[in-house]
């Protein structure tokens, strides 16, 4: 007589234990990184690569039209804090572009660590306060990746 003890099968032979896929996560930095850099690196050039006499003409028109610089402003000082703004978002630009790179990079070469959303959140952070908060839309999308990062857990057996 004998007793039989029926055990679950083992995991086929040639199976790979793959790593969570982060597409979701990879995809929306990306779209955050191109838009800031249409966004805020478009006004950045624009803005860069006028002189004083064609932002008088053409761009300090818009701009008290939208109600960014106010009517007493002299041009002088419109056309330097434009500058002064359009530098501040070119830095931005460098700074996003180089943490979403970072995320981007763990994201795809290290895919179960947590820890790389915390390179999204700071590129969300840095997109936030450099466009001085007209770019939140765009932050959001580096939220999203890393609060995807921080909800989505690997599997329990697998390594980090």
């Amino acid at each position: 007589m004998s007793t039989a003890v029926r055990t679950a099968a083992p995991a086929e032979a040639g199976a790979v234990d793959r790593p969570p896929r982060r597409t979701v996560e990879v995809w929306s930095a990306a779209a955050g990184m191109v838009l800031t850099t249409v966004l805020a690196g478009g006004f950045a050039l624009v803005v860069n690569a006028v002189d004083e006499q064609t932002f008088a003409d053409s761009l300090l028109p818009a701009l008290r039209e939208t109600g960014t610089v106010a009517d007493g402003v002299a041009l002088d000082a419109a056309f330097t804090g434009a500058r002064t703004l359009a530098a501040w978002f070119g830095f931005t630009v460098v700074t996003v572009l180089l943490l979403g790179a970072i995320g981007i990079f763990l994201a795809r070469r290290r895919p179960r660590r947590r820890g790389t959303g915390w390179w999204f959140l700071a590129a969300g952070l840095v997109c936030l306060v450099g466009s001085q908060l007209v770019l939140y839309p765009v932050a959001f999308l580096f939220f999203v990746s890393a609060g995807l990062f921080a909800l989505r857990k690997p599997d329990p057996g697998s390594n980090p």
